[in-house]
């Protein structure tokens, strides 16, 4: 098997007094996996998808490095690199456009906004909480979201619990889409299921999911929506496979022309070279929407299908294995000393809201530290926490203020 170099520790550069921690012993179990137990899993695992498997398990623990580098052994992407004057070609035709702003923008003109992720991206659930305060801003109440789960297994009691749960769906345990639904719900967005739940699959889930919605917007009229889900269902046109996803069956059903949005195409991959040869010519630093002299952006298309906007997502730069852009918004790099933690390495750090039920909730933040030289970083809003950390045999609490 391919070695995938999992965690590099980070060493501890300066010498500092550690203040000692007011520790519990608890019972604690999660199903948040090491990443021993991951690459174990792997390699005994034959299954012809069990890459993609790993790589969701190392995007729900919060390891976002290594989810790219499993999705890629699933998916090898091929290395692919404009000419110079390809380049220049492109570089004078468009010009890059910030696109929070842009996407707030065209909002305006919808009543639906659609986006979508790839399951093992992180970074995309962050995105799209990124989006959250400007879309309300421009009216936007409801969050649609297809990883919700839904019928038998509805969370029904998440819009006044106000807080995501290891039940309320599969991908909703990566600290990511914990945090775009905490904040959403927050901040006054109704959270809402819409995947089908029959056992229909292809053109008749995309069928379902969209008349899910269509129910969710009748009880709620004239407001509007944004939607996220994963990858194809966002486009529009006639789709290759499903004679159109769940975002054309939507338009169809309600007459509303939604404002679709690709996150997927010109996303980051675990190697530089592996990256769209667009995306390698422009090399964005922040989340970018083309646009050309008259103002139209640049839209995804594929066949006879579309998402009206495409998003160049930046490289992710790394402090200490995790991604800086954890710490660009309102969560704050916080360093928690886990030298008076006796516990044996490796550890698995998770910090919870204070009120939270951590035996239910979805942590704000997950991390592994392999040794006592390596930091401990998490990101973290101002507020209490209560963080425990685990080696999986035993467990400690301590009680963390952040100002």
């Amino acid at each position: 098997m391919k070695k995938t170099g999992y965690i590099i520790g980070c060493a501890i550069l300066s010498s500092c007094i550690v203040n000692k921690l007011h520790t519990e012993d608890i019972v604690f179990k999660t199903e948040y996996k090491f990443s021993a137990e991951i690459e174990r899993q792997v390699q005994q695992d034959t299954l012809p998808w069990k890459y993609q498997i790993s790589a969701a398990d190392y995007a729900t623990k919060g390891d976002y490095k290594n989810a790219l580098i499993h999705w890629d052994m699933a998916f090898t992407p091929g290395e692919k690199t404009y000419s110079p004057t390809q380049t220049d070609s492109i570089t004078k035709k468009y010009t890059a456009t910030n696109a929070l702003d842009f996407i707030a923008a065209e909002a305006t003109k919808h009543q639906v906004v659609i986006i979508n992720e790839a399951h093992h991206h992180s970074y995309h659930r962050f995105f799209t909480r990124t989006l959250l305060k400007k879309l309300y801003d421009k009216g936007y109440r409801n969050l649609g979201l297809e990883a919700l789960g839904n019928g038998t297994y509805t969370d029904s009691a998440l819009n006044q619990r106000k807080f995501p749960v290891l039940a309320s769906g599969h991908y909703i345990k990566d600290p990511q889409f914990g945090n775009l639904i905490r904040e959403a719900l927050e901040m006054g967005y109704h959270v809402f299921a819409y995947e089908a739940t029959s056992d229909a699959n292809g053109k008749l889930r995309e069928i379902e999911q969209a008349r899910n919605i269509q129910k969710e917007m009748k009880t709620r009229p004239g407001e509007k929506f944004l939607i996220h889900c994963g990858f194809d269902h966002a486009l529009e046109g006639i789709h290759s496979s499903w004679e159109k996803a769940m975002a054309g069956r939507l338009a169809e059903y309600t007459g509303t022309d939604p404002l679709t949005i690709d996150q997927v195409l010109y996303s980051e991959k675990s190697k530089p070279g592996f990256r769209h040869p667009l995306s390698k010519a422009l090399n964005v630093k922040t989340p970018s929407i083309l646009t050309d002299s008259t103002g139209k952006p640049l839209a995804y298309k594929r066949g006879e299908s579309w998402a009206d906007l495409a998003i160049f997502h930046p490289v992710t730069d790394y402090t200490c294995n995790r991604p800086n852009w954890l710490f660009n918004t309102d969560f704050k790099k916080t360093e928690i000393s886990l030298q008076t933690i006796r516990l044996s390495f490796p550890l698995m750090v998770l910090a919870f809201k204070k009120g939270e039920d951590r035996t239910i909730a979805i942590p704000t933040d997950i991390t592994e530290v392999n040794a006592s030289d390596q930091k401990c970083l998490l990101a973290l809003k101002k507020g209490e926490y209560e963080i425990v950390v685990t080696n999986g045999k035993n467990s400690v609490k301590f009680e963390y203020n952040v100002k």
